[in-house]
């Protein structure tokens, strides 16, 4: 399989780059897993010695830590520094041989590659199914560029509108209050609140801060996401959301007919 690499034209205005892969004529079928390790591949040709880097949480993402590991007992990368976005993420770098440190030491970083649950067309994100949404936000947010990585299934035209989880983190102080406050907020767009639980034993989701996560379903679009964000977050109880915000300056998506590479 042979990725061209992408030719990047500076510019304010996004701009998109297709790269086919070999042989269309008799096209491979890839799953979701190989899809997501070719965006990881991708991203971490960004990676240059010397950076300090986010590293994200995920499916996605353990592809780029594991592959930035790779590289640095080849002796290709050198002088990383690694700021894990989660316990579980710390746990792979180690393993791997990333160097770690927090955003105490190094409160600005040159990189971020992390991947997403939804992506709209201007970049904006949803994460934080896999519960790290806050610790993401904070490293995310504190870095020169993010880099998201993902498969073509996670592409929509607005937030909420994969009919999945839009998670937001909260304290579990009466909880059940938090959970209907934020419902009744989205009434108009048929929202649904649940509180995220332990499938095998029922027990409330508990976050890497201790905390619990209410995961919001949407039946319609919840329009200004600006506005909704700044609603939710004026809500007591709540520590964080999982929409990303003019956060991401590169998306790459692997899909069947290649890797597509779009910047802000």
């Amino acid at each position: 399989m042979v990725l061209a690499h992408p030719q990047f034209i500076g510019t304010n205005k996004p701009k998109v780059d297709s790269c086919q892969m070999a042989s269309p004529q008799s096209p491979v079928i890839l799953t979701q897993d190989e899809l997501k390790k070719i965006a990881a591949y991708k991203a971490v040709e960004f990676v240059e010695s010397g950076m300090v880097l986010g590293l994200g949480t995920g499916s996605t993402a353990c592809h780029a830590v594991a592959r930035i590991g790779e590289l640095l007992q080849q002796g290709k990368l050198k002088n990383i520094v690694g700021i894990p976005t989660s316990k579980k993420t710390h746990e792979q770098a180690v393993s791997v041989g990333i160097p770690l440190s927090d955003l105490d030491n190094y409160p600005v970083l040159d990189l971020a590659i992390d991947g997403a649950d939804e992506v709209d067309p201007y970049l904006n994100l949803v994460k934080g199914r896999g519960g790290s949404l806050l610790r993401e936000k904070m490293v995310e947010g504190a870095c020169k560029k993010f880099v998201v990585i993902v498969d073509e299934t996670k592409l929509v035209k607005h937030l909420g509108g994969s009919g999945l989880a839009m998670p937001v983190e909260i304290v579990p102080f009466c909880w059940k209050f938090t959970l209907e406050r934020l419902r009744m907020m989205f009434v108009d767009a048929g929202c649904v609140a649940k509180l995220r639980r332990f499938s095998e034993n029922g027990e409330p989701f508990v976050t890497d801060n201790g905390n619990y996560i209410i995961d919001l379903y949407f039946e319609k679009d919840i329009g200004d996401l600006k506005v909704a964000s700044d609603e939710i977050l004026r809500l007591a109880g709540v520590v964080e959301h999982g929409m990303f915000l003019d956060m991401a300056t590169t998306l790459i998506v692997a899909g069947e007919l290649g890797v597509t590479v779009k910047n802000k």
